[in-house]
């Protein structure tokens, strides 16, 4: 039998939280899409998404509990389908920190449904 190696930040079988996420490397995470931000078409495309952890999404107001984010930056894009605040994302990438947000660029993601009887 080979030997069981340790859990890895990008082990998506053990999904690190947005607020747990490391200055740099390889993580999955998810969480819920607080905001989009489209550019002019006068700039170059890119299309971003501010996430928060699961559990802190529609909790408490931002004023009495900041949260932790992350930003997830896709280059190239105008648009991503599906991506839209209210949004429960899971994703993967190499982390680092830009303008004081843990940043990812060009995620791996998948849009996580929510249960019919859930509102």
């Amino acid at each position: 039998m080979p030997p069981q190696r340790p859990a890895t930040p990008a082990n998506r079988d053990n999904p690190v939280p947005v607020s747990s996420l490391p200055a740099r490397g390889r993580v999955h995470s998810g969480g819920y899409v607080q905001s989009i931000t489209v550019v002019p078409a006068t700039e170059p495309p890119r299309f971003s998404a501010m996430v928060q952890d699961v559990d802190a999404a529609y909790r408490d107001t931002p004023a009495r509990n900041p949260q932790a984010r992350v930003r997830l930056v896709w280059v190239g894009q105008r648009r991503v389908p599906g991506v839209v605040a209210g949004t429960r994302l899971a994703f993967e990438g190499m982390v680092s920190t830009v303008d004081s947000y843990p940043t990812i660029y060009n995620p791996r993601y998948e849009i996580i449904g929510r249960p019919e009887n859930e509102t």
